[in-house]
């Protein structure tokens, strides 16, 4: 599995996650679910923070050449 992928997941999963308890709240579903789903929320989030702080991406520009990675200054 290539770097990209490896932190990418993580991203996909909570923002699902976070698409899923919108809806739960929009659908006026069950509070105890909407409850439960917001206790838990830190804990994808966090997750998603350390797998994407940690991928091994390497980047080749410094950032007096690129201002932002897919554009040149």
């Amino acid at each position: 599995m290539s770097p990209m992928k490896n932190y990418l997941f993580p991203v996909y999963l909570v923002t699902a996650f976070l698409i899923v308890y919108v809806t739960a709240i929009q659908a006026n579903l069950s509070t105890a679910l909407i409850l439960f789903m917001f206790s838990i929320s830190p804990l994808p989030i966090l997750w998603m923070v350390y797998r994407v702080l940690t991928a091994d991406v390497e980047v080749t520009s410094t950032f007096e050449e690129k201002w932002y990675e897919d554009h040149e200054k």
